[in-house]
């Protein structure tokens, strides 16, 4: 139902408050939820949003969203980009025949001149969408596009939610990037963040998911702290709970990485694992993630051999990932910055012992070392017995 029609007088269910639902366009450039945190957000947003009596219309680029079915208060609108960085093809050239109108063209001439092009063309793309709609939706929530499109009307009130600047990635990958040839490619990979920074600024409202993160979007994007609401992500405690049926394999380390980046600090996971194995020879690490076919965390493993000792799996249901969790002698977070950590909430809801490390918000989420974790200092490559 339209905000139209709710004016004309037609009769809908309150919300779960008794108060008027909503009808919120959440907007999402990436949104696949088994590569990245921002898609596992998008989804159980909109479900919970769901479950209040809500309206919620994903809006969405590739890797469309993938959204609980079973609500028929959730849907999803695909809006398309050339996906310039799929599988097995990325940083293609696209064929002419694909190019439909001008942000197509800037799309490409970004990607071609070294650029990440995502967060400025979905915002453009998405504010000409919302224009078209204009009066169907209540609220507009931005999850962390951040674009010029987004500045001005968009049909709607707008609030985004940052999880962190991303300007956290730009330094740790600047700090690891060797040579001045690959310290220029990051530069212009993460130019974007200048667009954020501005649009940040300008925005009446920002949610963000800690404390941790709310400081840090003060101080690099200067966003007033006024503006900044600390609205927290919360674990599933009906799904990750302990279940003493579950059987702890021996040795097991069970870790979650998105990517193969240096925020993540899977490579110190693993340079610690060829140290555990040496006393723990059952010690073994599965990650929930895809396996890297080079880069760093691939280049440790050969050089370790650990080979059979490192597993990946992706695309696993959630019931599949919390009996992996509870099967596991020790959950970790080697992240060097977190804005929040659901990986290190959900470990700790099965009742998983967790090792983690102190970067960004973890400490936030984790409590203190020795009462509720083991904590360790981001890009320790200490060793710890796995039992």
């Amino acid at each position: 139902m339209t905000a139209e029609a709710r004016e004309a007088g037609a009769p809908e269910d309150p919300a779960a408050d008794g108060s008027r639902p909503l009808h919120i366009a959440l907007l999402t450039y990436k949104g696949n939820p088994f590569c990245g945190g921002q898609g596992v957000y998008v989804r159980h947003l909109s479900r919970e949003l769901a479950r209040l009596g809500h309206r919620v219309e994903v809006i969405g680029a590739q890797p469309y969203p993938v959204l609980d079915e079973g609500h028929g208060r959730v849907s999803l609108t695909e809006l398309p980009s050339l996906d310039l960085y799929r599988q097995p093809d990325p940083f293609r050239t696209p064929k002419r025949d694909e190019y439909r109108d001008w942000i197509d063209a800037l799309e490409v001439a970004t990607m071609w001149t070294g650029g990440f092009p995502e967060p400025l063309t979905f915002s453009l793309r998405a504010r000409r969408h919302l224009r078209t709609r204009r009066g169907e939706f209540d609220v507009v929530h931005d999850n962390q596009t951040l674009g010029y499109g987004l500045l001005g009307d968009v049909g709607a009130p707008l609030v985004t939610t940052i999880h962190h600047p991303i300007t956290v990635d730009r330094q740790l990958e600047l700090d690891a990037a060797e040579g001045w040839q690959r310290r220029c490619s990051v530069r212009r990979w993460y130019a974007f963040t200048r667009m954020q920074k501005r649009v940040a600024r300008r925005l009446p409202s920002v949610l963000t998911v800690s404390g941790t993160s709310r400081q840090e979007i003060v101080d690099h994007l200067g966003v007033r702290q006024d503006r900044v609401h600390v609205v927290h992500i919360g674990a599933d405690t009906d799904l990750f709970s302990p279940d003493p049926s579950v059987p702890v394999v021996p040795g097991r380390i069970v870790t979650t990485s998105s990517a193969d980046v240096p925020l993540k600090g899977l490579v110190h996971l693993v340079e610690a694992l060829a140290k555990a194995r040496a006393e723990h020879p059952e010690a073994h690490l599965v990650v929930v993630g895809k396996r890297p076919t080079e880069g760093p965390v691939a280049q440790a493993m050969e050089r370790y051999g650990l080979g059979g000792a490192v597993d990946f799996v992706k695309g696993i249901s959630d019931a599949e990932l919390v009996d992996l969790v509870r099967s596991a002698q020790v959950a970790c977070v080697p992240s060097l910055y977190e804005g929040f950590s659901l990986p290190a909430a959900e470990a700790m809801a099965t009742g998983t012992p967790l090792l983690a490390t102190t970067g960004g918000a973890i400490p936030e989420v984790a409590g203190r070392d020795g009462e509720t974790c083991l904590a360790v200092p981001p890009g320790t490559r200490r060793h710890w017995p796995p039992g």
